[in-house]
């Protein structure tokens, strides 16, 4: 979501006030469903979100419990995210937040009504509703790791409730602000019990503006569930009561009726483990929220392309690498290797170019008349270290961008000022575990149907 200050993880996890999960056995784990409706948003709308949002990311043996919630396309309402409904305070409201691996902080729309009756259910967080609401106090240790406003107040630590004030600023100029705080969210587990998590560490965001947080790619969104490695993130807080992993289906959204994807906090079930291929996470001190994997090779067809292996390397200054992110919905490259997928995948395919090219895109063909455009679609294969291998449908990379016209959903980015980006559409249909403990991604076709 483009914060402009990349959040410093390398503060202690032991700073979060503990979080206690009420009622919940050994043999559970949390289980949150993602929320996605198609069709997609206009593709040079998603491009134009993707590119902001990159222009500022390049800048920063036992069983274990797990919870697991749906999650939900937002692209009816112009978003190419993932929703996940979340339930906090007490009694639980229930809002829809994306889900980010790309940043760290958790924040809602937080409403300050005095009588809010007035105001209708599930557009805000109202405070004064729930009982378990409690403002952090801005000497808490806590405070240091959310980002503050310029000038900060003044912290009067004799003051009972000076709070924890925070903005989280985006590459365009938007920004939310409000107070730090702490709250109860209510779960469901495997067993399909409810938990209570307390303590849950949150921004609640009473100044929302800009195009990032109130346009096309918001909309139907309440606010941002941070999945990122830093200690504030909804993985983090949760990572020591399940395992310290969390994992994702993100459903293909052009299926009807549309399936079900989860987001599930803790590890999966023992059989659809087995079938993950695993590649180590790399870390990058100068952006410590993002999720790293090695990229060391692409094939076009079986054949494998001759891209410099120092295309894929993250310099000294914390430039390029590849990451893996839900917050993105296009997948980006290093442009030499870009320019060979491109070039290369020009001569393979077997469908007319289309007349025009879409504005933004390098690749388009023409798919009118033709039953089964994807048969016809070059096969991309990404290779990753440890000899994981990534081998995604044409369906991930190629989108239509208007009538009978399909484009490849890849771009360009210098790897001298940015990285490689994988992002949720080319994820669509995968099983993507993020184990942080062993400081590893698995991913796998099979265990998206799990229930």
């Amino acid at each position: 979501m483009l914060p402009l200050i990349v959040l410093c993880s390398l503060l202690s996890l032991l700073l979060l006030p503990p979080a206690y999960l009420a009622a919940v056995s050994d043999d559970e784990y949390l289980k949150l469903p993602l929320l996605r409706k198609s069709p997609l948003p206009s593709p040079t709308q998603a491009l134009a979100l993707d590119t902001r949002r990159l222009h500022f990311l390049s800048l920063r043996r036992k069983t274990i419990p797990f919870v697991k919630s749906p999650v939900s396309s937002g692209a009816s309402s112009g978003s190419g995210q993932y929703f996940v409904d979340l339930r906090i305070g007490q009694p639980p409201q229930s809002l829809l937040l994306i889900a980010d691996t790309g940043s760290d902080l958790v924040w809602v729309k937080c409403s300050a009504c005095r009588n809010c009756s007035l105001h209708s259910p599930a557009t805000a967080f109202f405070p004064r509703h729930s009982s378990t609401f409690s403002p952090t106090h801005c000497y808490d240790p806590t405070c240091r790791l959310v980002p503050k406003p310029n000038p900060a107040p003044k912290c009067n630590h004799t003051r009972l409730h000076s709070t924890c004030p925070y903005e989280y600023a985006y590459a365009d100029g938007s920004l939310t602000s409000g107070l730090f705080a702490t709250e109860t969210t209510t779960l469901r587990t495997s067993s399909g019990r409810e938990a209570n998590l307390k303590s849950v560490a949150f921004g609640c965001g009473f100044r929302i503006s800009g195009q990032s947080v109130s346009g096309t790619s918001f909309n139907g969104a309440h606010g941002v569930m941070g999945l990122g490695r830093g200690p504030i993130s909804f993985a983090s807080q949760l990572g020591r009561r399940f395992g310290n992993k969390f994992s994702y289906c993100l459903m293909d959204f052009t299926l009807s009726p549309p399936p079900t994807s989860y987001l599930t906090i803790g590890g999966v079930r023992s059989g659809a483990v087995s079938k993950l291929s695993f590649t180590p996470l790399l870390t990058n001190p100068l952006s410590p929220t993002f999720y790293y994997v090695r990229l060391k090779s692409i094939s076009v067809n079986g054949a494998k392309l001759r891209i410099d292996p120092s295309v894929w390397e993250i310099d000294g200054s914390g430039n390029g690498g590849t990451v893996v992110d839900s917050g993105t919905t296009l997948s980006f490259l290093a442009d030499p290797a870009y320019r060979l997928v491109v070039a290369t995948m020009r001569r393979r395919i077997r469908l007319p170019n289309a007349a025009e090219l879409t504005p933004g895109f390098d690749l388009c063909v023409n798919v009118s008349g033709v039953l089964k455009p994807e048969k016809m679609m070059p096969r991309l294969k990404f290779g990753f270290a440890g000899g994981a291998v990534f081998v995604p449908p044409p369906r991930n990379y190629f989108i239509e961008t208007e009538e009978h016209i399909q484009c490849l959903a890849i771009q360009s980015v210098n790897p001298k000022v940015g990285f490689s980006v994988i992002g949720n559409l080319m994820q669509q249909g995968f099983l993507f575990e993020f184990d942080r403990d062993r400081s590893r991604l698995g991913f796998s076709r099979h265990g998206c149907a799990s229930p």
